[in-house]
């Protein structure tokens, strides 16, 4: 328990919401040595696997934090080739990363390793803590539990889901378009032989991209994806066996001997966009605050993302040192990235629609995507190496963050786990006196990154290019604060 603003409170931050997100997040403030609690309210990691892999600028948030190895032992990677509606295409050469592939990788794992990592990290998460009513005032943020017990934080971010409880508790508008179309996913077993389904799986596609079988792990279990018959109210209902079995003789004409379920679900794609991401002390990261279709396979990408923007301008704000701005930047910067996602999972939708128009259009693009060009922009994009934020500075580094690179002192990355921004200076002459417990200097005349020296924020992302210290300082004090007045170096 501290003190603060006068009155009590027992924690630094609370996150509600236990999945990659929230964990996520939670090791980004624990980096930074924030008290902070999870509050997850299901009493076990779910079973489903909605998510099946790992984009590339994700790939480089968890090599960033050291967390990678784990995560590459688990997962196998795939080419990047053939992620835009499905239209496969070969990889372009020439991607704006050491990453350059699709991690391969059940949800379930990666929720088990996040949580494992998080809780090695000091993170205390508490299940079956579900949140049921909130308050907030200038010092902090009161949460009630549905037990009726209560507790109180300084901070509270809300990475409870699309159906999130904190978002509707604080009354942030959730516009958008609702669910056109549902679908079904489980994992089950099948009387049809391998063969069989592997003919099925290949015919159907042809015209019906929205269906999908195959095997789940080496147990006999096949994972399924098909088109439901119609859009239902409340898709935290499952399907039943029976209508997942009638839905596959409507769209295979078998259904292939479905039985045993491990797990069925729905969803829906619904498109909706959080009117903002914070209201005073609470905020939203993740699925609380968009929603989109699954294609493409954004969605856990885009939270993760989130919450490596997130936790250490949060932490900047707990400890005392962040700059005016600096937290809402978090709403600047995520809200139209999370944008530009929607508008292109809404297009990818339309061109896996069977009806004719969408079917001429998905030809058409398909002929545009022989261009290697085209085909890397849309794949930067669905893999977020594309993304820029919209920073003051004419260099074109500015905005983005800096791939992986080799320095005389390791890796670039490998430097950079320590969630602290970092100056690589070839220049020789520059200093980061007075910020020194913030930033790290690392001179490297023979770096690899052709410019004379660049700032990096704590997520990777470019703040300055150049060689002028007072320019140097000025970024200094805009990301990082004020100078410290003690400093030694």
């Amino acid at each position: 328990m501290t003190t603060y603003g006068g009155r009590q409170v027992h924690r630094d931050a609370v996150v509600v919401g236990g999945g990659p997100t929230g964990l996520m997040l939670a090791m980004e403030l624990r980096l930074q040595g924030v008290d902070v609690l999870v509050l997850e309210r299901d009493a076990s990691p779910p079973q489903y696997v909605r998510s099946l892999g790992l984009h590339a600028r994700s790939t480089e948030v968890l090599d960033q934090r050291g967390l990678l190895d784990a995560f590459l032992a688990l997962g196998q990677k795939y080419p990047l080739g053939a992620h835009f509606a499905g239209i496969a295409k070969p990889q372009p050469t020439g991607l704006d990363t050491t990453h350059p592939y699709v991690l391969g990788i059940p949800q379930t794992t990666t929720d088990r390793l996040l949580e494992e990592h998080a809780r090695r990290a000091g993170v205390e998460v508490r299940r079956a803590c579900e949140v049921a009513g909130l308050s907030q005032d200038e010092s902090g943020v009161t949460v009630e539990r549905a037990d009726g017990s209560r507790l109180r934080s300084r901070f509270l971010v809300g990475c409870d889901g699309g159906r999130s409880t904190v978002r509707k508790l604080t009354g942030i508008a959730f516009p958008g378009e609702p669910s056109r179309t549902d679908t079904l996913l489980g994992e089950m077993r099948l009387t049809a032989s391998p063969a069989e389904v592997a003919a099925i799986n290949t015919e159907v596609r042809k015209k019906q991209l929205r269906f999908g079988a195959g095997p789940s792990g080496d147990d006999g279990l096949y994972r399924i994806v098909v088109p439901a018959a119609g859009v239902v109210d409340d898709r935290s209902t499952p399907p039943s066996l029976d209508e997942f079995r009638q839905q596959l003789k409507a769209v295979t004409g078998t259904d292939l001997g479905a039985h045993s379920p491990h797990w069925l679900s729905r969803f829906g794609d619904s498109t909706r966009l959080a009117e903002r991401y914070r209201v005073g002390r609470i905020l939203l990261a993740g699925d609380a605050a968009h929603v989109h279709p699954p294609v493409g396979g954004q969605g856990l990408n885009l939270g993760l993302q989130d919450a490596f923007n997130l936790g250490w301008k949060l932490a900047a704000e707990i400890n005392g040192w962040a700059p005016d701005g600096l937290l809402d930047s978090y709403n600047d910067e995520r809200r139209p990235v999370a944008r530009d996602v929607l508008d292109n999972t809404r297009a990818q939708m339309e061109l896996l629609s069977t009806d004719p128009g969408p079917q001429a259009l998905r030809r058409l693009v398909s002929e545009l995507m022989d261009f290697e060009e085209v085909t890397r922009y849309l794949t930067e994009k669905i893999a977020a190496l594309s993304v820029r934020y919209d920073l003051e500075g004419e260099h074109p580094l500015i905005g983005r963050r800096l791939k992986d690179a080799q320095l005389a002192d390791g890796r670039l990355y490998e430097l950079m786990r320590q969630g602290r921004g970092l100056l690589l200076d070839r220049t020789g002459r520059l200093s980061v006196r007075g910020w020194e417990q913030r930033v790290d200097l690392v001179a490297d005349v023979d770096s690899q990154v052709d410019v004379p020296a660049v700032l990096l924020r704590p997520d990777g992302h470019v703040i300055w290019v150049g060689d002028d210290q007072d320019d140097l300082a000025q970024l200094l004090r805009r990301w990082f604060g004020t100078a410290a007045l003690t400093s030694s170096v």
